[in-house]
């Protein structure tokens, strides 16, 4: 009677505290500004190393990073004029002019058309770059003499003493031929949009070319309260189907003549970088095969317009584009990253293409690279050394000695150095902790702290906040994952609980990291708080565990990432406290691919689904992504039927919720359309939302409080 006693007290303690805590609302998170985290923006650092700039009331203000303190006006808005207000900038090498935009307009997810202005500080002018049509990446020689951009598809640039506009190419037309900007499969995929360059004494411009005519046109309707929808027509190339042909070109100024460069005579290749090295003579190219299994390294020399190899890396799977080509100032040498050992690491070159030294070594991920500080011989990077569930900041000399760890705390640490490496901001969250932003000099040592989020931190513990615990689960493969678990603030042992599990599994990713979540970590947290468990397993494919673990799933896209997800559906089943008839799981783009895969072949084991603009079959996805993976359908006939969800749709037995932006112009809702075809022609009840003009986002007023409204009340109802 004694320990009945006993618990019935401890049980009335915590329910009485629990019902002192908050509950969360969906309006909270995805409306009202309760959760609102204060972020610091990307710093715009001067090149002294010691100060910054940022907008401040229409103007440009220069801050002292050690203080925070004013140090200056940089820019006065005033000085617009009739030109609009500018809504970014960037200096030139000199920081003596300023390149102002106004009057930006989204294209894709990275590219737009603006109205560019240049102000000169000394002469106290503001000089447009193009009053005829709105221009794109305008961009100062490195002098400040002259500026190049793009204006309906053909690369010019200005001389801004004389105001003479040159037209370097003639051919551009909307859905054939593009210079100096990217088509959309090399933007969303190469993650690229200026591909023009500036030689480093600004005596010429290396531009690509893409000849994308004979690449298949895709249409979005637009729904704007008119009669008829308005159609957005653009260029994508779908798997196994043309891309665009891209060339190399070196314009010569003093000449105003334009030379096609050579790389080799091998058909149908990606360029996806190019970059000067210290000598303003020499380009270095990179160049891709289709398969993107082989990358050549090419420097080009500017005068002859002639090609060398430099390097050639070749890889059983894929090779990933990065931007850690770094050339050092004794024009002899660069730094390198690879997973030739395996894992992301190091690697020192000379430019005969020798390797001179691998500086990092491990069984670990270096999942940044910051740059080198020549002065002092020293290299900055972020590493998942410690764990995959978290990130460290890094330095280590050249010779790869010396190493240390400058980020003080455990989770996930990420860096911006000053131009000098004086300094470093460090922003760093935890998985129930918020951004902290600081900054520190060189040695990791605390300068002061710019933001700690204290107000969020204390709106958190007024709520019902139920700490993530972070688990390991072995599968029946012997293959070890990682996971975490949110539980009811309230957790009773004796309960069985429904379980939510949350997926992404694209190669590469994460979702399992010691760190912040934002609004979906909240929902989760509002979730648990009506009695569900949430969980997410990081299956074979995701990033921090070396090439293997990442690549593993060559040409089988879905396959082994689906056996992971579902064998950790049943290790939760086990559980005495889990609910083996109430398992759901829901993801959003390469996760609601995934979600509905594991709904149909996982037909036994979850009960629900929940799917947010999913691929449905790899066909209908775009070249670079899904071949870099999978190859083409033409190749690879078994990977892409056996793992596309619109192929399963008759063994599914649980409930469904689809849904997709039809302006989606990423994962087109076509995938969804064809889906829900599949599902009545197999007599398959199901709910679906479509959001008319919403791209792969779906965003935008009201629109994400709507969806999660949605997706909150179907789970209520089906788990």
């Amino acid at each position: 009677m004694k320990k009945i006693l006993f618990f019935l007290s401890i049980s009335l303690i915590t329910i009485q505290v629990f019902a002192q805590k908050k509950l969360i609302s969906n309006q909270d998170i995805w409306y009202s500004p309760t959760f609102r985290a204060n972020y610091v923006p990307g710093f715009n650092f001067l090149q002294d190393g010691q100060h910054y700039s940022r907008t401040e009331k229409g103007n440009i203000i220069k801050y002292d990073i050690t203080t925070g303190e004013k140090a200056g006006v940089i820019f006065e808005g005033k000085n617009m004029k009739d030109a609009g207000d500018f809504s970014n900038y960037t200096f030139s090498d000199d920081e003596r002019k300023i390149v102002l935009t106004t009057d930006s307009e989204q294209i894709y997810r990275y590219s737009s058309l603006a109205n560019y202005y240049v102000w000169d500080r000394d002469r106290a002018t503001l000089t447009p770059v193009s009053d005829v049509d709105k221009q794109r990446n305008a961009t100062l020689s490195p002098d400040g003499t002259k500026i190049a951009y793009v204006q309906n598809n053909n690369l010019y640039y200005k001389d801004l003493s004389s105001k003479k506009t040159t037209q370097i190419t003639t051919d551009g037309k909307m859905n054939e031929i593009i210079n100096g900007v990217t088509d959309w499969v090399y933007e969303e995929e190469f993650g690229i949009v200026k591909v023009f360059e500036w030689s480093p004494d600004g005596s010429k411009i290396a531009f690509l070319r893409s000849d994308e005519s004979k690449v298949k046109e895709f249409t979005m309707p637009m729904y704007k309260g008119e009669l008829y929808p308005e159609y957005v027509t653009f260029k994508y190339p779908k798997a196994g189907e043309d891309n665009a042909i891209v060339t190399l070109h070196m314009y010569d100024l003093k000449k105003n003549k334009t030379k096609k460069i050579s790389l080799n005579d091998k058909p149908d290749m990606y360029i996806p970088r190019m970059k000067w090295t210290k000598d303003a003579q020499q380009l270095c190219v990179f160049q891709m095969n289709r398969h993107q299994n082989e990358l050549d390294l090419f420097l080009v020399n500017a005068k002859r317009g002639k090609a060398k190899l430099l390097l050639n890396e070749k890889n059983k799977y894929y090779i990933d584009i990065h931007d850690n080509l770094t050339f050092l100032e004794d024009g002899k040498r660069f730094v390198w990253t690879s997973e030739k050992d395996g894992y992301n690491h190091i690697y020192l070159y000379n430019l005969k293409g020798k390797l001179e030294k691998q500086i990092t070594k491990g069984k670990f991920d270096i999942t940044n690279f910051y740059g080198i500080d020549e002065e002092n011989g020293l290299l900055y990077y972020q590493a998942a050394e410690d764990s995959p569930l978290d990130r460290e900041i890094y330095v280590i000399n050249l010779k790869g000695k010396n190493k240390r760890k400058l980020s003080p705390e455990k989770g996930s640490n990420s860096a911006q150095f000053s131009k000098t490496f004086d300094y470093f901001v460090n922003t760093h969250t935890a998985a129930n902790i918020p951004g902290t932003y600081t900054v520190h000099n060189s040695d990791g040592k605390l300068v002061r702290t710019i933001e700690d989020n204290t107000p969020l931190k204390e709106t958190l513990t007024e709520y019902a906040i139920s700490m993530p615990e972070f688990f390991e689960l072995k599968t029946s493969d012997n293959v070890k994952l990682n996971g975490w678990m949110i539980k009811p603030t309230d957790f009773d042992t004796s309960k069985k609980y429904p379980v939510l599990m949350y997926v992404y599994g694209g190669p590469g990713s994460q979702t399992v990291k010691n760190s912040w979540g934002g609004g979906n970590y909240l929902w989760y947290q509002s979730l648990a708080q009506q009695g569900y468990i949430i969980v997410s397993v990081d299956n074979r494919g995701t990033g921090a565990r070396g090439e293997e673990f990442k690549k593993m799933t060559y040409q089988q896209l879905g396959k082994y990432e689906t056996i992971d997800q579902i064998e950790a559906a049943k290790w939760l089943a086990k559980k005495p406290y889990i609910d083996e008839d109430r398992i759901g799981i829901w993801g959003w783009s390469y996760g609601g691919y995934m979600s509905s895969l594991c709904l149909f072949k996982g037909n036994d084991v979850f009960k629900t689904a929940i799917a947010v603009a999913p691929v449905t079959n790899w066909k209908w996805y775009d070249t670079i992504y899904t071949e870099r993976f999978m190859r083409t359908p033409q190749e690879n006939r078994n990977g892409y039927e056996d793992n596309s969800p619109i192929n399963h749709v008759e063994k599914m037995k649980g409930t469904y919720l689809l849904v997709h932006g039809t302006a989606d112009d990423n994962v087109h809702a076509q995938n969804s359309y064809e889906m829900v075809n599949a599902l009545i022609g197999a007599n398959k009840q199901f709910d679906s939302y479509f959001y008319p003009n919403r791209n792969h986002g779906i965003y935008g007023g009201i629109t994400r409080l709507h969806l999660f409204d949605k997706m909150t009340d179907f789970i209520l109802k089906n788990l």
